[in-house]
This record gives structure tokens, C-alpha cells and sequence, in this order.
């Protein structure tokens, strides 16, 4: 299966994991990514420590549990690619946003895009 249809179709949480230029580590839950046409994951950030870290230091990883018993899931390898702020395609994508206009005043989200440069099951080598 494909991420894009392992996302589509699979319940779970995130934990989005980043670091500063010095090493400072930082861990945030995030819901599932959104899996583009070119293959790249899209993930709605808040302008707060996760995003400020993937500015400084574009290597990211992204844990994901799926639910139900067991240990299950992916843990992905990510590296930045590229970012929209407050586009109409992240509202469109955002599970959970209000529409632009009634969003807080001055609530600013970015649509960061990654390039998945590993995979790996959420337990074991995978091989």
C-alpha cells in the first residue's frame, strides 16, 4: 500500500519531531499528512516551535501509531521542501480550520511540504 492510500485509509496520531540548529528537540502530535500528487506529504503547522525548527533545520521526523492493538504504524524520514502560508489550498486540506475569515485574528498556518527520504514500519528494520 502506497502512503497515499495508507493515510486515506488509516486511523491513528502523529508525533511530528524537529530540532533547532543547535540541537534543541522538539516533539508535537500531529494528525495524519496529506500525501500530494508528486508523492511529497503536505502537514498543517501552526506558527509555533515546530515550524519555527523546520525553518532552522529542514530534517524532520514523523511518527505515526495507528490505532487499535499492537504496535503499528510508520515512522518517515522527512527533509523541507517548501512552504504556503495561509493558502487557500491549506484551508481546503485542514481537517479541523474554520474558514480563513473566521479564523482568530492574526492566527497565521503554514501548508509545509516534505520529502519522505525513508520509511520504516513503527517497529523493527523493516527488512
Amino acid at each position: 500500500m502506497n502512503l497515499k492510500e495508507y493515510f486515506a485509509n488509516t486511523n491513528g496520531y502523529g508525533i511530528m519531531s524537529t530540532s533547532d540548529s543547535k540541537g534543541g528537540v522538539n516533539a508535537a502530535v500531529y494528525s495524519r499528512p496529506h500525501v500530494m500528487e508528486d508523492g511529497s506529504l503536505a502537514v498543517i503547522m501552526n506558527n509555533r516551535l515546530s515550524h519555527e525548527n523546520v525553518k532552522d533545520n529542514p530534517n524532520a521526523h514523523y511518527l505515526f501509531i495507528e490505532d487499535g492493538p499492537g504496535y503499528k504504524g510508520k515512522r518517515l524520514t522527512l527533509s523541507f521542501l517548501r512552504e504556503e502560508q495561509d493558502s487557500d489550498l491549506l484551508f481546503e486540506l485542514c481537517r479541523r480550520c474554520h474558514p480563513s475569515d473566521l479564523e482568530p485574528e492574526g492566527k497565521t498556518r503554514f501548508l509545509v511540504y516534505f520529502k519522505v527520504e525513508k520509511e520504516l514500519p513503527l517497529v523493527g528494520s523493516g527488512s
